[in-house]
C-alpha cells in the first residue's frame, strides 16, 4: 500500500478583471477497492458557490459558480489517499489470461461498443495501419500483453513533448510528428486499441515520481482498456508499461475533453487571458502519521496578490474559454 498526500494548485491570470462562467472540476481521485482517500480539502477564489455531482462516467465533479469578477483565478486541491494493487495475488495463468480476439459477454456488448467506436472516425484507418506496421504479431492468449505491448510501441515511437497548450493531438497528428504529450499519447494509445476491437478509455490524474516529489509536476494522462475479467486496466504510454501504485486517477471518459481537470469560460471585457501557472506535489506518508492535511495554504486570492476584486459587471460580448488544457502534460 502507498500513503500520499497529493496537492495540485492551479492559477490563472487576466489582464484586468473578467467574469468567470460555470466552472467544472474533475480533481477528485476515483475511489474503489485499489484507491480511499482519508482527507480532501478544495480551496477557490474569488467567491464562489461550489456543488458536487456524478457524471455519466461515475467521476465526481465539482461545479463552481462564481460572485465576483476578478483579474485571478486560483485552485488549490489537498488530498490524502491510500493506494493498492487491485490484483495483488494475480498470476499469470487462467483466469487471468483473456484470449485473443477479445470476446465480450452479449450483457455488456451494448456499453461496450461506445468504447470501441473511434472518437477520430476520419482517422480509424490510419491508425490501424500505423498499429499493423508497429505491432504485427499479437499474442493468441493474452489480450493484456498484447494491450501493454501496444503502450510500449506507442512509447517507443513517439517522443514525450511536454506541451502547454490547450487540447490534444489528434492521433494522426501525433504518428506524423512523431512527437506529443502524455495526452496525445494516451489519445493515440486509445484510438488504436479501439482499432483492434478493445473497448478503451481516456484516464487523467497524477503520477507519483520525481517531479511530483519535488512539487514540479503537472497532472498526467494514460488509457484504460476494458477485458472480461479483468475488467478496466491502465496502460500509460508515456512511460511504456501498466499504470502501477504510482497513478492516481481522478477521471476517465470516452473522450479526452471529458476530465480536463479545469474547464470553464470567461466573457472578456477589458480583460485577457495573461497566463496560468499549474503545480502538482505528493508526499509519501510516514508509518504512524493519519493522513491528517496539512493547516490550510489557501490560494493566492486576487486581493493578496494585488489584483482587483470588482462586482459584477454586464456580461461582455466576447465569450473564451479558461485554457485548462494546459494543466495536463
Amino acid at each position: 500500500m502507498l500513503r500520499l498526500t497529493i496537492r495540485h494548485h492551479t492559477t490563472y491570470r487576466y489582464t484586468a478583471p473578467v467574469t468567470f462562467g460555470r466552472h467544472r472540476l474533475v480533481l477528485r481521485p476515483r475511489e474503489g477497492h485499489d484507491l480511499r482517500i482519508t482527507a480532501m480539502r478544495l480551496a477557490i477564489r474569488p467567491a464562489h458557490l461550489l456543488s458536487w455531482t456524478r457524471d455519466v462516467y461515475g467521476n465526481s465533479v465539482a461545479l463552481v459558480d462564481f460572485l465576483e469578477d476578478a483579474d485571478a483565478l486560483a485552485i488549490v486541491n489537498e488530498v490524502a489517499i491510500e493506494r493498492s494493487d487491485p490484483f495483488p495475488e494475480k498470476r499469470p495463468h487462467e483466469p487471468w489470461r483473456v484470449a485473443w480476439p477479445v470476446q465480450y459477454e452479449p450483457v455488456e456488448i451494448p456499453v461496450v461498443q461506445s468504447y470501441q467506436a473511434s472518437s477520430y472516425l476520419d482517422e480509424a484507418d490510419a491508425v490501424r495501419a500505423w498499429v499493423d506496421e508497429v505491432l504485427p504479431q499479437r499474442i493468441p492468449n493474452d489480450a493484456e500483453g498484447n494491450v501493454t505491448a501496444l503502450g510500449r510501441a506507442v512509447h517507443d515511437a513517439i517522443a514525450y513533448r511536454r506541451r502547454e497548450e490547450k487540447g490534444v493531438q489528434s492521433p494522426a497528428q501525433t504518428i506524423a510528428l512523431g512527437s506529443g504529450s502524455c495526452r496525445d499519447m494516451a489519445t493515440l494509445l486509445m484510438e488504436a486499441a479501439r482499432g483492434l476491437g478493445v473497448a478503451s478509455r481516456f484516464a487523467s490524474g497524477y503520477l507519483h515520481g520525481t517531479a511530483s516529489l519535488a512539487g514540479r509536476a503537472s497532472t498526467h494522462a494514460w488509457t484504460e482498456v476494458y477485458l472480461p475479467a479483468l475488467g478496466w486496466r491502465g496502460v500509460d504510454p508515456t512511460i511504456g508499461a501498466a499504470i502501477g501504485l504510482h497513478h492516481v486517477v481522478t477521471g476517465v471518459s470516452q473522450h479526452p475533453r471529458g476530465v480536463m481537470p479545469v474547464s470553464g469560460t470567461f466573457q472578456r471585457g477589458l480583460g485577457a487571458f495573461q497566463g496560468m501557472q499549474v503545480q502538482v506535489e505528493t508526499r509519501v506518508l510516514a508509518d504512524g502519521e493519519d493522513g491528517t492535511l496539512p493547516a490550510p495554504d489557501a490560494p493566492e486570492s486576487a486581493r493578496e496578490s494585488g489584483a482587483r476584486l470588482v462586482r459584477r459587471a454586464p456580461p461582455a460580448p466576447t465569450v473564451g474559454p479558461t485554457p485548462s488544457g494546459a494543466s495536463s502534460t
